[in-house]
């Protein structure tokens, strides 16, 4: 069986790729960006690497290659990871996030919703339609989104539930926590932690790190992609979450321990970001009630596994910019 994987270069889709490949699946990957280092990319250890073949495709510009590819192959399902995902360049670049989170994706839907062999069209959405939410977060509540980002993933969402509903297209989504794990963006705030403390600096802390979010092991995350498309229903909304909140300031305390840092003297505080929720408590009981899957991975050793990464590619990491670079 063959599966695409739209924006296999990004950190949680490259991650899928690598458990795609232990579970035994052929994979095409897709990203506009050439593959990064392979430091980036945890499938380019996996020893059926041979059977992964990758496109440089960009989905702005090659929507006719992309759908030609996917009936070539009849590649019967699909991930879908691309998006530009941070919020405060979307406030400064909104067209680029419609253009890039929406109007990309329809022009590609538009292609393929008639194919007759398509299985699963998973859609890697996120919690940040819901906005600022107080409660716990559950799929049935309604989008209230905060920034650009979130408003222009909300649409394309949208725009898949009506061909769902019209043309029974067989979609199902996913919205998890804040991920995390070896390999993720430098811009994040577990690596760039990371990497700041070894390098005896100061990290800022947007608010102070009051923000409350539950953060979820990366291969954890991945395990529940793989059962939702085996077993979920089409048309539904999977959380994938440890369901456990911790504060930025927190958690950046835990990631002092494992650098040998003071946190007192290690943090330098911020004003809070344009357009950031501060609180993320988002239940996962539905997806461990109806397909078993559970996050098992704690957070000390996820950070552990984190921490190791990072120490190993230090002498590269550190030449790197820890600043997300917004691309059009």
């Amino acid at each position: 069986m063959k599966i695409l994987v739209i924006g296999s270069n990004s950190f949680s889709g490259s991650n899928l790729v690598n458990k795609l490949l232990d579970n035994g699946y052929d994979v095409i990957g897709i990203s506009r960006s050439k593959e990064y280092n392979d430091i980036f990319l945890p499938y380019k250890k996996n020893p059926r690497l041979k059977n992964f073949k990758f496109y440089n495709y960009n989905l702005n510009v090659d929507n006719n290659k992309i759908g030609s590819l996917i009936k070539n192959e009849k590649i019967k399902n699909i991930f879908n990871f691309a998006a530009q995902g941070e919020v405060r360049s979307s406030f400064y670049f909104p067209l680029n996030h419609y253009q890039s989170n929406c109007m990309s994706h329809i022009n590609l839907l538009e292609k393929i919703k008639n194919f007759d062999f398509l299985d699963n069209y998973i859609q890697i959405s996120t919690p940040e339609v819901y906005g600022a939410v107080k409660n716990v977060m559950y799929e049935n509540f309604n989008m209230n989104p905060s920034s650009p980002y979130a408003s222009s993933k909300g649409a394309l969402d949208l725009y898949l539930l009506t061909l769902f509903k019209t043309y029974k297209f067989p979609v199902k989504f996913v919205r998890s926590s804040n991920v995390y794990g070896p390999c993720q963006q430098l811009y994040r705030i577990i690596p760039k932690s990371l990497i700041i403390f070894l390098m005896n600096k100061k990290i800022l802390l947007d608010g102070g790190g009051k923000s409350k979010k539950i953060y979820t092991y990366i291969d954890d995350i991945s395990d529940g992609e793989l059962s939702i498309m085996k077993n979920g229903k089409y048309g539904e909304i999977y959380h994938l979450s440890t369901n456990k909140l911790i504060s930025i300031n927190k958690l950046v305390k835990k990631i002092c321990k494992f650098t040998g840092k003071k946190f007192e003297k290690s943090v330098k505080t911020g004003p809070e970001r344009i357009g950031q929720d501060k609180y993320y408590n988002i239940s996962s009981k539905k997806i461990e009630k109806q397909l078993n899957w559970k996050a098992k991975t704690d957070i000390d050793l996820g950070l552990m596994n984190t921490y190791k990464w990072v120490y190993d590619n230090f002498n590269y990491l550190k030449k790197m910019k820890l600043d997300y670079i917004h691309k059009e």
